[in-house]
């Protein structure tokens, strides 16, 4: 995003933080989106207009040691959206605490990898939740770092919230091959108590010819009661027409160990193009027995243009 000013904290000092003796510099970002978004028949959908509006503030700084420090804000419609650290140390690696966002670090990073001109197939939908190798990203730790050819990374989650019952951990990594990319991904997802926890694993590949980026990815819920494990495999391909305009479909089905539940399909098509600062997304997604349960179905079609300042 183009840069709109630059607030000096030294002017900001004696309203924000009277302590601090630091002085430097946070550049800000922002971006406004219009949306029109059409439910599904049976869905309230009220004025279906939308607008989002948000404002990001980032900066960072070299320490005495030569590691830099970066944080950035963002504000969604003026109130909190999320936050994130970075400590970057060089060879060492990469230290980050983040709140609302994954800082790509750990299982929640991989969690959707596939290839995607707007949205997921998923998005939006009933049961998007479905199937979703994810852990929580409320003041997670994460560390990244490369060896041997391949980006590892963990995240940490101590005790995510008063529901929640001892912490949540993850472990990932991606490895690049020519043309492919291969990636894993596990987790100990903290449950209400330290009995009823999930395992969490994902994996897949993406692959890239020309302007074309297939993807497939199998993602492994794996709760503590009895006929709840829940598995998501998803396909989806992309291609760049050209460097303004890309199109993508894909579809996923979500496989429930319950023996009473039948398998929910998810598919989308999505087509983004991008003039400037400016981008024009459209994508109509659908979902087939929604949770498990036959002939409970859902769709999802929105346009947005959005802009960048």
């Amino acid at each position: 995003m183009t840069n709109l000013k630059k607030l000096g904290l030294t002017a900001l000092a004696g309203s924000l933080v009277a302590s601090t003796s630091y002085a430097g510099a946070l550049d800000v970002a922002g971006g406004a989106k219009v949306t029109y978004v059409s439910k599904d028949e049976t869905e309230v959908t009220g004025n279906p207009f939308s607008m989002t509006r948000d404002i990001t503030f980032s900066g960072s700084g070299e320490m005495d040691n030569g590691m830099t420090i970066s944080y950035f804000q963002m504000l969604s419609a003026g109130s909190f959206s999320s936050s994130g650290l970075t400590l970057d140390m060089g060879d060492a690696g990469k230290l980050t605490f983040g709140n609302g966002s994954n800082m790509g670090a750990g299982i929640s990073a991989y969690k959707d990898k596939m290839p995607t001109a707007a949205e997921e197939v998923y998005d939006d939908l009933d049961g998007e939740a479905n199937g979703i190798a994810d852990m929580s990203t409320s003041n997670t730790i994460g560390y990244a770092t490369s060896m041997m050819g391949a980006n590892v990374s963990v995240a940490y989650n101590p005790d995510a919230g008063s529901t929640t019952a001892e912490s949540s951990k993850s472990v990932a990594l991606d490895y690049s091959v020519g043309d492919a990319m291969l990636f894993v991904g596990i987790g100990d997802k903290a449950g209400t108590n330290v009995n009823n926890g999930t395992d969490l694993s994902t994996f897949g590949i993406t692959y890239t010819a020309g302007g074309a980026t297939l993807g497939a990815q199998r993602s492994s819920l794996d709760l503590a009661a009895a006929n709840s494990d829940v598995d998501r495999n998803h396909l989806a391909i992309s291609f760049a027409v050209n460097e303004n305009l890309s199109v993508s479909t894909g579809m996923s089905t979500v496989e429930f160990e319950d023996s009473s539940k039948v398998d929910q399909e998810d598919s989308g098509f999505s087509v983004s193009y991008t003039m400037g600062s400016m981008t024009i997304t459209a994508a109509a997604n659908s979902s087939d027995n929604v949770g498990g349960t036959s002939a409970t179905d859902d769709t999802h079609k929105e346009v947005g243009i959005a802009f960048a300042f």
